[in-house]
């Protein structure tokens, strides 16, 4: 497991642009064309990709305000999946991994966030391969994690190999798409009751949840995949959230990539803000 506590990125730091791939063209074409298993997260105005080439698992993070692509820091225990094994934490501004305490159950394929002021984790598989019904959360300032029964209890296992959870946080709520029903739901935290609150315009059950792009934008939620139409076409949604709502309203973003066909299969995506 990896906690990677968010912060406030510089508003005012200049965007990257075209002109920027001399300076990281090496390393971004490694990270696109040599690693494989990769993972992506966004610390701040850092992003880190975790992946393995020939001679093992290696890191690379992005600098925006440098505009450039570092190796490492590497992690105290390598690992492409680091949602399995040891449990560490990033500082992005020490850019320097710690150990922390481990969880109460041993899980592989799990997912994780922060939400209010907490690193949650759900799901999962343990030791023997078996899917993980329960949650745990994680306070900082005791280094410990508090076990959280039946968090997933109600979500159905459509294939073995399904993806981990889709989840996402907006405004202080967790959000997870349900991908058997291609249903949204939202995670009372004081109840460990998840609400529906209707379907995704996105077939989430076609790749058992693989593929999909689901993530925070801000205020909104950000959802990629191929739709429900016949032609499965790869499409882009966004929603303003209303968890009292039990229908969302989507909007199309139909100029997300221009001169650029968006692939079926999403296989890495991330949000950044600055």
């Amino acid at each position: 497991m990896v906690g990677i506590k968010p912060h406030i990125p510089d508003l005012n730091v200049k965007p990257c642009s075209d002109s920027d791939e001399e300076e990281k063209g090496e390393i971004a074409k490694r990270i696109s064309e040599s690693c494989s298993d990769k993972e992506t997260v966004s610390v701040g105005t850092q992003l880190i990709v975790i992946g393995r080439e020939i001679d093992g698992i290696v890191v690379f993070r992005y600098e925006l305000e440098n505009h450039k692509w570092f190796k490492g820091p590497s992690m105290i225990t390598p690992r492409a999946m680091y949602g399995s094994a040891s449990h560490e934490k990033y500082n992005a501004d020490t850019k320097r991994w710690t150990m922390i305490n481990g969880m109460h159950k041993a899980r592989k394929f799990r997912s994780g966030c922060f939400l209010r002021g907490k690193f949650y984790v759900l799901g999962g598989r343990d030791d023997n391969d078996k899917h993980l019904t329960c949650g745990e959360s994680y306070d900082e300032t005791t280094n410990s994690w508090e076990l959280i029964p039946d968090m997933l209890k109600y979500m159905t296992v459509i294939a073995h190999s399904q993806s981990p959870p889709l989840i996402a946080v907006v405004d202080d709520n967790l959000y997870m798409l349900e991908t058997s029903l291609n249903e949204l739901r939202v995670y009372d935290i004081n109840t460990n009751i998840w609400k529906k609150l209707g379907v995704v315009p996105v077939s989430a059950n076609a790749a058992f949840g693989w593929g999909i792009a689901f993530k925070y934008m801000g205020d909104r939620l950000l959802v990629i995949g191929t739709s429900h139409s016949w032609h499965r076409k790869t499409v882009v949604h966004s929603c303003r959230l209303s968890p009292d709502v039990e229908e969302q309203h989507w909007e199309e973003i139909k100029h997300w990539c221009v001169g650029a066909e968006l692939p079926q299969f999403i296989h890495n995506c991330c949000v950044m803000f600055a």
